[in-house]
């Protein structure tokens, strides 16, 4: 599955176009609204954002990793709050429907999920399961042909926007073989939101609570039709996932180290511009080698993964995707802070943006698996030989 060449090139370009000229120019609405303005969603539905890894026969664009991870690295050089917008509809709102979905499950919702009619959220965590998936609480309890769920979700991306929810409840025993993942739309009775939360950065994307109390979800929406492969669901999503955050972790990178380089030729002290000082050039310097470094690992990553059998997951491709997602995102968080340093008094002023991208990055070192999991995923791997 990839565009071919000549359409992807024009696509790429789109996307820089749309970048350079509408989104960057707004990043001081978002940062001060902490909200995306609807006509910028309504542009990134028009050029078919919300569907960019989903098969074209499903009304999608249908970008190999690769292709998405270039995408994605675009994206990452402007506020992140743009690209959480359409998100979770690329990676795991939609991808467990397409690697685990029915057939007709495909047919009924990708098609609106790659137009960005329907908004899609996945809600896993839970206020006593992050990192440990498989201790989700939140029960589904049959009832002829359909499922009550009762629980809480926590920290649910793109929630007060959602359509619909790919959502994991226990239906069975402890453990991950209990748990079944359900398509469960967000107009059901029973399911509310918890108030938006604040977060310490990445302002005008959307997080809060989902609190399911007595939700009557029909049977026919377990994803694949098979009550406890949930948490398989959810694992086979994540290598993609991770990929696309790397991905944007080096975007960031990159325009981070922009804003300090043009800083480091205007501003000037001693008689000179800043960035004449050896010491000013070192901390660019090291910020371009490992930005050079986290690129190369996603490109070689991204390749990897395309190369594999497709819904198929392959043990070196996840140890690799765990090393990309670990280095990548500990990586702008660096590049981040030498920003700052570059800028000094001035980087932890809000008038320069530096300080806000300062405060963004720092989310990519928790989700889609925080680093200390990233490190056991790698560690297990090379203790088992894969």
């Amino acid at each position: 599955m990839a565009l071919d060449n000549e359409s992807f090139d024009l696509l790429l370009a789109t996307v820089q176009r749309f970048i350079r000229d509408r989104l960057v120019p707004a990043e001081n609405t978002v940062e001060e609204l902490d909200d995306v303005p609807a006509d910028i969603v309504a542009d990134m539905k028009e050029m078919g954002l919300f569907g960019l890894s989903i098969p074209e026969q499903y009304g999608g664009i249908g970008l190999s990793m690769s292709q998405e991870c270039q995408v994605a690295y675009e994206f990452g050089q402007t506020a992140l709050a743009f690209r959480s917008v359409f998100g979770t509809n690329v990676g795991i709102g939609s991808q467990g429907i397409l690697i685990d979905g029915t057939e007709a499950q495909k047919a009924d919702y990708l098609p609106r999920v790659a137009s960005g009619e329907l908004m899609m959220s996945f809600a896993l965590t839970e206020p006593d399961a992050g990192s440990d998936a498989a201790a989700i609480k939140t029960r589904g309890e049959r009832d002829g042909d359909v499922y009550v769920l009762n629980g809480g979700k926590r920290f649910i991306t793109n929630a007060p926007r959602a359509g619909a929810f790919t959502l994991m409840a226990r239906t069975d025993g402890p453990g991950a073989g209990g748990i079944s993942s359900f398509i469960v739309p967000a107009d059901l009775p029973g399911l509310t939101l918890g108030k938006p939360d604040k977060k310490m950065g990445q302002r005008g994307t959307k997080t809060c609570d989902v609190i399911l109390e007595n939700v009557r979800v029909p049977a026919a929406n377990i994803i694949g039709g098979v009550p406890g492969k949930g948490f398989k669901t959810a694992m086979k999503v994540l290598d993609r996932g991770r990929l696309h955050i790397s991905a944007v972790a080096c975007g960031m990178a990159q325009r981070i180290l922009h804003e300090a380089v043009g800083y480091a030729r205007e501003r000037k002290q001693f008689g000179q511009a800043i960035g004449e000082f050896q010491l000013v050039q070192a901390m660019l310097a090291d910020s371009q080698a490992e930005l050079y470094a986290g690129w190369s690992m996603v490109q070689d990553c991204a390749g990897r993964y395309d190369a594999k059998p497709a819904g198929k997951s392959d043990p070196d491709v996840s140890m690799r995707a765990a090393c990309t997602k670990m280095f990548c995102t500990e990586m702008v968080g660096r590049v981040a802070d030498r920003g700052v340093q570059v800028h000094g008094g001035a980087g932890y002023i809000n008038e320069y943006k530096v300080e806000r991208f300062y405060r963004d990055v720092r989310l990519l070192r928790l989700y889609e698996g925080t680093t200390q999991i990233q490190q056991l995923i790698i560690g297990r791997a090379l203790m088992r030989g894969d």
